[in-house]
């Protein structure tokens, strides 16, 4: 059975993606969707974020709407980006990739649809400076992932 996990893109977008169930198949496919090597992270007991291992480093774009639901699940503004694609699957706590519960997947759609139309508000209305746009952003989505709880 494969692994049903979520790819959320620089530009906002997320997608459903099913990767192999085999260590060797499911890193291969992982660097594949990032480009690179895979790095994972925790930022839910449940879940595991794949990063790629030098985004920054090979010129990336940031992924906002990923730092977004990182820092829902941890109710706190991450002091760092990461950069280009990501891929959220599930984990069962050892570090191991698993399917990503559904309600977890909702909170990537739905943290990416707030990212979307807060940024469109932002354009026509820009936050008074960057650490309230980071506040104001960080309610919104909180507020998505607490309600999707």
């Amino acid at each position: 059975m494969p692994v049903h996990a979520v790819r959320i893109d620089t530009d906002g977008r997320t997608s459903p993606v099913d990767l192999p169930e085999d260590t060797a198949g499911l890193r291969s496919a992982l660097r594949g969707h990032l480009g690179g090597i895979p790095e994972q992270a925790v930022y839910h007991q449940r879940s595991l974020l794949w990063v790629h291992g030098d985004g920054q480093g090979t010129g990336l774009a940031p992924n906002l709407t990923a730092w977004a639901l990182a820092s829902a699940w941890r109710r706190t503004p991450l002091p760092y980006q990461f950069y280009g694609a990501v891929v959220v699957t599930g984990g069962d706590g050892d570090g191991a990739s698993t399917l990503l519960d559904d309600d977890l997947a909702g909170h990537a759609h739905t943290v990416a649809a707030t990212v979307q139309s807060t940024m469109a508000a932002w354009r026509r209305r820009p936050p008074a400076s960057t650490d309230a746009a980071v506040s104001e952003l960080l309610a919104y989505v909180v507020r998505d992932v607490r309600d999707l709880s």
